[in-house]
């Protein structure tokens, strides 16, 4: 068995781990993340959806955790489940992707499964969460405006306004539920040929800005790092035209954003003295370049990828890639550190500090280091998992599945 079918059947073994009672966990081992976030239990969904009826209940649970906890306006969570102590609430919602995963999830679930069944209970939940979502569009021009932090990068690096990561997720969900016109406009301006001054295409760059907002005269509030998870989105629903997806895959490889190992969450990393630096980002794990959300390694965005490649044909790259992306969810960490909380949680449980380590010496890692790629944060992580099992069936089959 070559190594990335060795892979695929240990990401299968995370899917199990992670998928609990409430629905997934964005971890599946005790004391890491215990709880069912929107973004990551959609996202593994990618995957899960593809290995038979094995993890149906737990998505259709997910999604109905979600749809339970839905705000009073439409707003989907972004966590239910209380994961540290310092929470004030088993409910978060600060999020604006957190209600895009959501109608997402259920429409792959009906069309992976033949089973409308969750899209007909929950569609009060889906409308309800759309007209959230076009609430958020002060300007009335069609677009998505968020608050800083208010999606996965939800403490590093500041962005807010109009950004790439999330138009990308809502032209897929645009698509998703028949409102063509509108998704139509929404590709129009991000792409500068409406309404310029919304659009986040900068073709001297070659790929999107990160975010943008409101212009003075002849300056513009946005930043021009490359964020990989937007633009890759951007690639795979579609919102980004055939000509720009050839120059953001050419991006990525001529910076190499895909090494060591795909893919790196922004480029270039962002240090303190830059304009683009924040003083609250001294105290957040990605304070140090190629760490965390800096520059680190998130083998989810490399799924996105080369579910990318394959969706602009490059499938030889794309297999290339994924093995890559094996060899990088299959690193275990040598000698892992824990959080306060976890370890504060599992001493009330009575495990040991060395059965501790023993216990996070696992694969399938939150994130590399972005030089030496070695494996960082929480190991048996679902949406590492899921979107390996998503990238290996996009290059098995050859097209980006469900976009």
């Amino acid at each position: 068995m070559d190594l990335t079918k060795q892979a695929y059947q240990k990401a299968i073994d995370v899917l199990k781990h992670c998928a609990k009672p409430a629905g997934f966990y964005a971890s599946g081992l005790p004391g890491g993340y215990e709880a069912v976030w929107a973004r990551d239990s959609m996202t593994t969904s990618l995957g899960a959806v593809m290995l038979g009826n094995d993890f149906k209940k737990t998505i259709a649970k997910s999604i109905a955790l979600l749809a339970k906890n839905q705000g009073e306006m439409g707003q989907i969570p972004n966590c239910v489940g209380s994961y540290n102590t310092d929470r004030e609430s088993d409910v978060t919602y600060n999020s604006v992707d957190s209600s895009l995963w959501f109608i997402i999830g259920n429409f792959i679930y009906a069309r992976q499964y033949n089973d409308a069944s969750l899209l007909k209970k929950y569609g009060g939940n889906i409308a309800a969460a759309l007209y959230w979502l076009r609430a958020q569009d002060p300007d009335n021009v069609g677009l998505i405006a968020q608050q800083p932090t208010n999606d996965w990068q939800d403490a590093f690096p500041h962005k807010y306004g109009y950004t790439i990561h999330i138009h990308a997720l809502y032209y897929a969900v645009l698509k998703m539920i028949g409102d063509n016109k509108r998704a139509e406009e929404v590709k129009k301006i991000i792409n500068g040929e409406k309404r310029k001054y919304c659009s986040l295409y900068d073709s001297r760059m070659g790929y999107y800005y990160p975010w943008a907002w409101k212009s003075h005269d002849a300056i513009r509030e946005h930043e021009e790092w490359f964020d990989a998870a937007g633009n890759l989105l951007a690639v795979i629903t579609g919102l980004a035209p055939s000509a720009i997806a050839k120059k953001i895959l050419n991006h990525i490889e001529k910076q190499k954003i895909n090494r060591p190992y795909p893919c790196k969450a922004i480029w270039p990393p962002i240090k303190k003295g830059d304009k683009e630096w924040r003083d609250y980002f001294a105290l957040c794990d990605a304070r140090e370049p190629f760490h965390y959300l800096n520059g680190g390694v998130w083998p989810f965005i490399g799924g996105l990828y080369i579910a990318a490649l394959v969706k602009m044909k490059q499938f030889k790259k794309a297999q290339a890639e994924l093995e890559l992306l094996a060899k990088a969810n299959s690193r275990i960490i040598k000698n892992p550190s824990s959080p306060d909380y976890i370890i504060s949680s599992l001493e009330k449980k009575r495990i040991s500090g060395d059965e501790l380590k023993k216990m996070r010496q696992k694969e399938f890692n939150e994130w590399l280091d972005g030089k030496t790629g070695e494996p960082m944060g929480e190991p048996y992580q679902a949406w590492s998992a899921g979107m390996y099992i998503y990238a290996y069936e996009c290059v098995k089959r050859k097209r980006a599945l469900f976009f």
